[in-house]
């Protein structure tokens, strides 16, 4: 499964092409070199205007009514707003790297968009609101049209005959999630796209492979990795990608070392040079371009915007405008403060009610007084923030400031009771330490190192002084050293499901983030609210990067909660469900995101027959039988194992993840999987039939080893060379049952694509009747009453 092996396709009436009977599977460059092909072999006109019409047809397919619907359509609110943003330099934060983003800021700009529009609503019309929203439509839809011949250009570059091209390219042509993903403001047309693009590259640079070093092999080595570089920079899923085409590269280096391989094993100076310059091709030249992207990404965003929420202060003061850094202010010792955690948003808060003696599980409480966390402003997230070392209040001179490394004591205003954390479960994490209150002759008592309370500022300096807003810090509790800490599940009704405090033993953790919002106890005239005009910062390149692939992976990793249109991977490849991408009551039109039934069918069936056929074939070895000739056998397993691998690269990982996941995650498998059904559908019905009969007979009546040639057992064969070969008559069968398949597959494939058309364009309206007889699968369908 090294590379995808590629021959002289057959069916050419007329044409004589000899092949050296030294030649082995896919050595396609030594055959043109020592044969003298016919010219209309040279031209293959046929691939060239099927090509054409294919071109031609996605493009229509993509681009048909793309002005409808003339509003906002699912994650167009994503995407749409992230082009304005963009054009508005306004910061916001996103788990997908910025090169699909920027596109549609490209286009955008060259329409003379200003971004205004920030597209907050499905549903909000693009006509009141001036947006020239087909214009960034036809970003994906190009790509999306121009995925379509690329599928086809890679089955021709790998040899395939026309009849398996046209089945591989049609199953994407007419697929209705590939045309609805691409009718809209979404990244995965160009995820899609770039990954084809990655493939056809790799193809032709292997094609290179006998003039290494050669312009044309510089050339698509390092165009495959501009390509790989483009999918990666699109979404993180592209690293999918770069382990396919890494796999075959590892293979194929690996052969390299075969001292048995045509023309000899290369010497370690020559193979460290083919190493070196994959290294390079595929690896360094990728990561350069996918820094580029951050690079701009980073120096067109440079205003305050709603992403500043998930960086550092430091980060947030290299942006104008920032509001972080203009409403901080210094906090001094025996100032009223309200404390924020910085991801739930909710307050340190506590209030008279007390923990139950027994929790749910059986587990016995403190019964102190409850700490929780609260979403709304009010009186009892009010702390006065103390030195550590206070005895009494009364006697302290205000002024002091509060810094980095201070320990310190928080007393509740309400209640007059002061934090403590000790060694007792916490209600929901028995692992995790519970939150309470005690009164000041305990805090000052028996429980005095129990209310000590460390501020570690993040990234801050040895005595930093702690702000407001812009000081992001954690509480880390002095004896037991575990730090403050809240999550999403609520408490039961004895809290009033309010969020849970407690002491989280990983300090490490990110999510123990908190910050000082407000100091309400500064008076409005104090010198304090004297804030001076701030400069904008700088950081290095390398600092706001990390810092962001650090938010993003984060973020990705929280995107578990439940959807009510996702899905698992078992139900993608079988069409078991689809996405609602937007209803209209009065005209009764959906689009509904949902692939082509029959296709989807087609391709999943043809993968499991290929795992059949390789177990079969593995089998069938073992037991003596050879029932495939040497070239049949090589390309079934490096081409069509090649697509295979792509495919599983593409849909297996997912198994692993445990993020929301939905059904236009597998459309690059699906892509991957329409060329193994291309593949394979040649393999069935262009079968040498000649290999077969030579195998039959050599298991009847064994020629001993050295005999020369094989007993002719078939009619309408002969021997050249020593080879068996089929006569023009058997090899125009043979094309003709292809094609036939190939008929058979593409209008079933154009049956469902145009029985499901409706709910991939959005029109027409359909009645009760006609949406019931699309629930093939229980699809969740609107108007089906």
């Amino acid at each position: 499964m090294s590379s995808p092996q590629v021959r002289q396709r057959q069916g050419q009436k007329d044409k004589k092409v000899v092949t050296p009977p030294s030649s082995q599977a896919g050595d396609l460059n030594g055959i043109l070199k020592d044969t003298k092909l016919p010219e209309a072999v040279k031209t293959e006109w046929d691939y060239k205007v099927a090509l054409a019409i294919i071109t031609v047809l996605a493009f229509i397919t993509r681009f048909w009514g793309i002005g409808h619907p003339n509003e906002v359509v699912f994650d167009e609110v994503h995407f749409g707003k992230f082009a304005s943003y963009y054009l508005q330099r306004t910061y916001f934060f996103d788990v997908h790297p910025p090169f699909g983003k920027l596109l549609f800021a490209l286009m955008g700009w060259f329409v003379g968009y200003d971004g205004h529009f920030l597209f907050d609503n499905i549903g909000d019309s693009y006509i009141s609101n001036k947006v020239p929203y087909v214009a960034f439509r036809a970003m994906p839809a190009l790509l999306g049209a121009l995925t379509v011949p690329t599928v086809f250009l890679i089955m021709w570059e790998s040899g395939y005959s026309l009849p398996a091209a046209v089945v591989a390219a049609g199953l994407v042509l007419f697929d209705n999630a590939h045309i609805g993903q691409t009718r809209l403001i979404l990244l995965d047309a160009t995820l899609v796209y770039a990954m084809s693009m990655s493939i056809l590259c790799y193809v032709r640079f292997y094609k290179m492979r006998h003039e290494p070093f050669s312009q044309k092999w510089w050339k698509w080595l390092l165009l495959t990795g501009v390509a790989l570089s483009c999918v990666i920079s699109t979404k993180y899923v592209g690293v999918f990608s770069f382990f396919t085409i890494g796999s075959a590269v590892a293979i194929d280096l690996w052969d390299l070392l075969d001292v048995k391989r045509k023309g000899g094993a290369l010497s370690l100076p020559e193979f460290g040079k083919h190493f070196a310059a994959r290294a390079v091709g595929l690896i360094v030249v990728p990561f350069i371009i996918y820094l580029f992207w951050f690079q701009v990404h980073f120096s067109i965003l440079t205003r305050s915007g709603p992403g500043d929420d998930f960086m550092t202060p430091a980060f947030q003061e290299t942006l104008a405008d920032n509001v972080m850094s203009a409403q901080s202010v210094g906090v001094d010792y025996f100032d009223s403060i309200s404390i924020k955690h910085k991801e739930t948003k909710t307050y340190l808060h506590s209030h008279p009610d007390r923990y139950p003696l027994r929790y749910d599980d059986g587990r016995v409480s403190s019964q102190g007084q409850q700490v929780t966390g609260y979403p709304y402003n009010d009186t009892n997230n009010y702390w006065q923030i103390m030195p550590g070392d206070i005895i009494d209040p009364e006697n302290q001179e205000p002024g002091h400031q509060v810094k980095n490394g201070d320990f310190v004591k928080l007393r509740h205003l309400v209640t007059d009771s002061y934090l403590l954390s000790h060694d007792v479960a916490s209600p929901y994490y028995p692992t995790n330490q519970e939150f309470t209150t005690v009164a000041l002759d305990q805090a000052n008592g028996e429980r005095y190192n129990d209310t000590l309370f460390e501020i570690r500022i993040e990234n801050g300096k040895p005595g930093q002084q702690l702000k407001s807003v812009s000081g992001h810090f954690k509480l880390i509790h002095a004896p037991t050293r575990v730090a403050m800490w809240t999550h999403t599940t609520p408490l039961p009704d004895w809290a009033y499901k309010q969020a849970e405090i407690n002491g989280n033993k990983n300090i490490q953790q990110s999510s123990n983030i908190w910050y000082v919002e407000e100091v309400p106890s500064i008076p409005k005239d104090s010198p304090r609210n004297i804030k001076e005009e701030k400069k904008v910062k700088t950081l290095p390149f390398f600092k706001k990067y990390i810092e962001l692939q650090r938010a993003i992976f984060y973020h990705n990793n929280a995107l578990t909660s439940s959807h009510p249109y996702a899905s698992q991977p078992i139900q993608w490849p079988f069409l078991l469900r689809g996405v609602s991408f937007w209803t209209q009551n009065e005209t009764r039109q959906q689009i509904y995101f949902l692939g082509n039934p029959i296709g989807w069918w087609l391709a999943s069936s043809l993968l499991a027959v290929f795992a059949g056929i390789i177990g079969a074939d593995q089998l069938s070895q073992r037991r003596g039988i050879d029932s495939l000739d040497e070239r049949t056998r090589s390309r079934l397993y490096n081409s069509t194992g090649f697509f295979f691998l792509c495919w599983a690269a593409h849909y297996l990982p997912f198994y692993l993840m445990g993020r929301q996941l939905f059904l236009h995650h597998y459309l690059p498998a699906h892509l991957a999987s329409a060329l193994v059904t291309g593949a394979l559908l040649e393999f069935i019905f262009n079968l040498d039939p000649v290999g077969l009969e030579d195998n039959v007979a050599h298991q009847q009546n064994p020629t001993p080893p050295n005999s020369k040639s094989a007993p002719s057992s078939s009619k309408g064969t002969k021997d050249r060379g020593g080879k068996r070969i089929v006569l023009p008559a058997k090899e125009a069968q043979s094309q003709l049952a292809l094609w036939g398949a190939a008929g058979v597959v593409l209008t079933l494939v154009i049956g469902g694509w145009y029985f499901f058309l409706p709910l991939t364009y959005g029109k027409p309206g359909l009645d009760p009747e006609q949406v019931n007889a699309r629930k093939w699968l229980g699809y969740d369908l609107h108007f089906a009453k």
